[in-house]
């Protein structure tokens, strides 16, 4: 369903907010933000991430002209326009249909910047629609297998995703109340 995988996603959030880096500093920036943590990226798979990115057309690599020590002329990456058309479709999507516990989602919310605010909250308020729409569906099928008298170790594959979503939707109204009055505060 996703033309980008995360890491793809991810690599082209770092190169839009550069403009142009290098995979050096694309990799500084994965370490500084802690990206490896909870995305679970490896060094190989940024820079394969990068090559896939540039066959796609999405990135465009260039030799620095600036060469340090013996290594290979360092190259640097940046966005084309379609690179950025994407990039901009994909946080849409991922703010509005993700599961909720998704680093998708979490890779959204880190590059709001690149899309505008009504976007942002009209995004995101279709993921408080898909999330009241998956949560009414986990309820009915709750409900139809026994609802609380059901075994605790059943009732718990039913409550812990309700659960997370009801959060979830607690969080996603507040980014859009933020979202709103931030808007509220430009005009």
């Amino acid at each position: 369903m996703n033309q980008l995988s995360n890491v793809e996603f991810m690599l082209l959030q770092i190169i839009a907010e550069c403009n142009q880096a290098s995979g050096y500093e694309v990799n500084k920036l994965i370490d500084q933000r802690g990206y490896r943590e909870w995305a679970n990226i490896g060094t190989t798979s940024i820079y394969a991430g990068l090559k896939k990115l540039n066959g796609k057309g999405l990135i465009e690599y260039e030799n620095s002209g600036e060469k340090s020590g013996k290594g290979p002329m360092p190259v640097r990456f940046a966005m084309t326009e379609g690179g950025m058309t994407t990039l901009r479709n994909e946080i849409i999507a991922s703010l509005s249909s993700s599961r909720e516990c998704d680093n998708r989602f979490d890779l959204g919310l880190a590059a709001l910047a690149f899309v505008k605010k009504g976007e942002a909250i009209e995004a995101l308020r279709k993921r408080l629609d898909f999330l009241g729409e998956t949560h009414k569906k986990i309820r009915q099928k709750y409900e139809s297998q026994g609802g609380a008298r059901l075994p605790l170790y059943v009732r718990a594959l039913f409550l812990h995703p309700m659960s997370l979503i009801e959060s979830e939707q607690a969080f996603v109204a507040n980014i859009i109340n933020e979202l709103m009055e931030e808007t509220k505060e430009h005009v």
